[in-house]
């Protein structure tokens, strides 16, 4: 059942929004390399804990971090480790912040350090794919019309578009319906009305679209091994188009 928020909720969500637009702007300058996913990872939740908000994904279902945290040809859900980032190396980031019982949920990918130019096109493309969803939200239209716009601009680009996993509603729970995914499929295709508030968030890869979950029961990584880009904003549906409450920079 698609949840529709009043303006008391659609506050707090923004608010929490807010709070997760920060984290992930204290975040950036972190991504260089060297660092380690720990370290992101504990600067994330002493950042969340320190602004009284409880992080989402810690425990949800079982996932043991704050960050998901996702290097190279992870797609999305990568657990945090020692492990330390090096020269080129891109990295998913996605965090969701319950402050005062309202989600947020927002993902972007950082570049340590200079990639290559086709690291870089992968990683555009891939923003333009959100930017173009985005512009999809208006009242009357349908998910559809956001599936299409991502999956319709990065197979332009021979990039293949994840299936298995897609956005989503958010804001009282950290999942909600409906699930918006980034290809247009058979499933349920309701009309977007104010009030809604979702969470959009297109996995490209740079080769096949098909993908795999290691042994760890969350870590998700091309079949072919290349690499995956992921970005996401929480986005609300306002009475003249959309409002898009999460940020953060490239």
């Amino acid at each position: 059942m698609i949840k529709l928020k009043n303006r008391e909720q659609i506050e707090g969500i923004r608010e929490s929004c807010a709070l997760l637009s920060d984290l992930l702007e204290q975040l950036r300058p972190m991504v260089q390399p060297g660092v380690s996913l720990l370290e992101l990872d504990k600067a994330a939740y002493d950042f969340i804990i320190k602004h009284k908000g409880i992080p989402a994904f810690l425990d949800y279902e079982g996932f043991p971090a704050t960050l998901c945290l996702s290097v190279n040809e992870m797609v999305i859900h990568g657990i945090p480790s020692k492990r330390r980032l090096i020269e080129g190396d891109i990295v998913g980031v996605d965090c969701g912040i319950n402050l005062g019982g309202y989600f947020s949920d927002a993902a972007v990918t950082w570049a340590a350090g200079k990639v290559a130019p086709p690291t870089e096109q992968l990683m555009k493309v891939t923003r333009e794919c959100l930017d173009k969803a985005i512009d999809a939200v208006v009242p009357g239209a349908r998910i559809h019309d956001i599936s299409r716009a991502v999956f319709s601009h990065a197979t332009r680009f021979g990039y293949g578009v994840v299936r298995q996993y897609c956005g989503h509603g958010v804001g009282l729970e950290m999942h909600e319906d409906p699930q918006i995914p980034n290809y247009v499929s058979a499933g349920p295709n309701p009309r977007l009305i104010p009030g809604m508030v979702i969470a959009i968030e297109p996995m490209i890869n740079a080769g096949r679209s098909d993908v795999r979950e290691l042994d760890d029961d969350w870590t998700v990584v091309t079949l072919d091994g290349s690499l995956s880009a992921h970005y996401e904003h929480t986005v609300l549906v306002t009475e003249s188009g959309h409002e898009v409450l999460t940020s953060w920079i490239f």
